[in-house]
């Protein structure tokens, strides 16, 4: 009866699995773009491979359960004397180092594959984003804009994220077109995605960062190159500057709504004072050098040099 009851059960569990299997088509399991793409493939190979552990480590205790239970007629049972099995060793020390091997190798590879753009030979459009009690900002360097809690991209273009974080440490994620990244203050992270088809893909916070860290979410707006480039010209015309006074304000604990600016201050959120907060001083616009680059850019001898380095970075 107890193993009937048994099968029913495992029935049951099946049944809901499959019936669920549509369900499972989103976030992750749904990419959306090639490094979305990147990261499911490694991640099935992944789920393949352990499935095999598990249904080998199943059958063999299953077997062994089976083959060496307790039985009424083994009173008289004198366990044999065992000797050592070179050959068991080998196989049972040799398998989970191959186990290993299989899952690291496409990990490496995975790994600095996704430290580049997704499409080498597509021009690709830098976005800064910063995280803030509890808001996103997205400023378009190359077009002078910047929007608030959602984000628009040309589609099968790639997309340079810079990430910074004005007070918590946070984590950007679209799910649908690539894994997270961290932003935390003071230090620029940078990220890769690119998404295939026009559409809306819901990003989120994927760090704790406060009591309304969960309303963190942000929509993607993936558009034809045209759009975007349409999109570009009337927020240009028709959105409101953005002074250094908002931004200020924009960086203060709180919950807003979409919000979209035809231009903002040129601070740089990631100078900290002694107390962590933010230093909005005037930086040059859309330097990103380092200082060892900036101090040879004072030398007069180095100017033809440094020049040639700067246009070569953008």
């Amino acid at each position: 009866m107890r193993l009937k009851t048994g099968y029913v059960a495992i029935f049951f569990t099946m049944a809901l699995l499959l019936s669920g299997c549509s369900s499972l088509k989103t976030g992750v399991l749904n990419p959306q773009g090639p490094v979305a793409k990147e990261q499911y493939d490694l991640i099935m190979w992944s789920i393949i491979l352990m499935s095999i552990v598990f249904v080998a480590v199943i059958v063999l205790f299953v077997y062994m359960l089976v083959k060496y239970r307790a039985k009424s007629t083994d009173e008289e049972y004198v366990e044999p004397e065992e000797k050592e099995n070179k050959w068991l060793e080998v196989i049972w020390t040799t398998i989970p180092v191959v186990i290993i091997i299989a899952l690291a190798i496409p990990t490496v590879k995975s790994t600095f594959k996704l430290e580049k753009s997704p499409s080498p030979n597509q021009k690709p459009i830098t976005i800064q984003v910063t995280s803030a009690d509890w808001k996103w900002i997205f400023k378009y360097p190359e077009q002078g804009i910047e929007t608030v809690n959602y984000v628009k991209i040309p589609a099968n273009v790639p997309v340079r994220f810079e990430l910074n974080a004005v007070g918590p440490m946070n984590s950007f994620w679209v799910p649908e077109l690539g894994g997270q990244e961290y932003t935390m203050p003071g230090m620029t992270m940078y990220l890769w995605l690119e998404a295939d088809n026009p559409g809306t893909y819901i990003g989120r916070s994927a760090n704790f960062s406060g009591k309304d860290f969960t309303h963190m979410q942000f929509n993607v707006h993936s558009v034809t190159q045209s759009d975007f480039d349409a999109w570009v010209a009337n927020v240009k015309k028709t959105a409101p500057k953005q002074t250094e006074a908002m931004f200020k304000e924009l960086l203060k604990p709180g919950l807003v709504k979409e919000q979209t600016y035809s231009s903002y201050p040129d601070v740089d959120v990631n100078k900290l004072d002694e107390n962590g907060k933010p230093i909005l001083e005037p930086t040059t616009p859309h330097h990103h050098g380092t200082t060892e680059e900036t101090k040879e850019e004072k030398k007069p001898e180095n100017k033809s040099t440094d020049s040639h380095s700067h246009n070569h970075h953008h």
